[in-house]
C-alpha cells in the first residue's frame, strides 16, 4: 500500500491555537468522508460520565456530544510504510469536549474500528477506549452508506449505527469563535489510562474544510452505550472529505 500522506502539513502552523510540541511526532492518520453529527446534551448528565479531572468545555453554556463516522488510511508509525489490513479501516467515534488549563480538547467515550489488530495496538499504545466492530462503508453518487455494530464479545455495551450522509454545501473553513470552529478545531485529546491517570495526546492537522451535510440515520445507539441520552431533535451536521493528522505520544498530566 502506497502512502499519500502529505508530511508538509507539519509546516502549516499559523492556524494553531498553541505552538506545536517540541518533540517528534510519532504517527500519521488520514481521515476520509467524515460526518460530524452533534447534539446538545444535558450538562449534568454529561458531567457524570466524564472523569472529574477534566472540565467540560461548553459553547454558550451548552454541552455537545458528537457521533463521527469516517474511513481511515495512512495509519502508521512515523517512517513506517502503510500496511494492508492494518493501515486502512473504518472508524466511528463518540466524543465530547473538555479542557485542562488553557488547552481545549476532545474526550472520547468510544472509538469503534473494524480492525482487531489496530484496536489492540491503539489500546496499548494510545490508551484509548477502542472497540472491535463489524463495519461496512459504501458510496453511491455523493452518499456515504455507513453501518457499524460493536462485537458482542467485547467488554462494552452494545452499540450500533446505520445511516447514510452526504455534503450539500460549499467547502468552507470554520470562523474562529463559531460553533463549527468549537466542535472541530481541536488539537489534543484527553483520557485516562488503566490506572485512571489523566493524560493529554497532542495532534496536528490543517484547518478543517467543512461542508453542511444531510443525513438519514436509521439506527444510532452509540450515545446510549456511553450512558448518555440524546435529545429528540435533528443533529447539527457537517461533512469533511479528508483530513490529514499527525499525533504525538500520550503525556501524563
Amino acid at each position: 500500500m502506497l502512502s499519500d500522506f502529505p508530511t508538509q502539513i507539519v509546516d502549516e502552523v499559523a492556524h494553531r491555537p498553541w505552538p506545536m510540541p517540541d518533540r517528534p511526532w510519532l504517527m500519521t492518520q488520514s481521515w476520509h468522508d467524515l460526518l460530524f453529527a452533534h447534539w446538545p446534551v444535558d450538562v449534568r448528565a454529561l458531567r457524570e460520565r466524564v472523569p472529574p479531572g477534566f472540565e467540560l468545555d461548553l459553547y454558550e453554556g451548552r454541552a455537545w456530544l458528537g457521533v463521527v463516522p469516517f474511513d481511515m488510511t495512512n495509519v502508521a508509525p512515523r517512517f513506517v510504510p502503510a500496511v494492508p489490513g492494518l493501515s486502512a479501516f473504518p472508524e466511528l467515534n463518540v466524543r465530547t469536549y473538555v479542557h485542562v488549563g488553557d488547552k481545549p480538547g476532545v474526550y472520547f467515550f468510544s472509538l469503534d474500528a473494524e480492525s482487531s489488530v489496530a484496536v489492540a495496538l491503539a489500546r496499548a499504545m494510545l490508551k484509548l477506549p477502542y472497540y472491535v466492530a463489524s463495519m461496512d462503508v459504501s458510496r453511491q453518487d455523493a452518499w456515504v452508506d455507513y453501518w457499524s455494530e460493536r462485537h458482542a464479545d467485547d467488554a462494552a455495551a452494545p452499540a450500533e449505527f446505520e445511516g447514510k450522509y452526504r455534503p450539500i454545501g460549499p467547502v468552507q473553513r470554520a470562523m474562529a469563535g463559531s460553533l463549527e470552529y468549537f466542535l472541530t478545531e481541536r488539537y489534543c485529546l484527553y483520557n485516562v489510562d488503566d490506572q485512571l491517570n489523566a493524560y493529554r495526546l497532542e495532534i496536528h492537522h490543517p484547518p478543517w474544510q467543512l461542508q453542511v451535510a444531510e443525513a438519514e440515520i436509521a439506527v444510532n445507539t452509540m450515545a446510549d452505550a456511553a450512558g448518555i441520552r440524546l435529545p429528540s431533535m435533528a443533529p447539527l451536521l457537517h461533512f469533511s472529505k479528508r483530513q490529514d493528522t499527525v499525533a504525538w505520544a500520550p503525556e501524563r498530566l
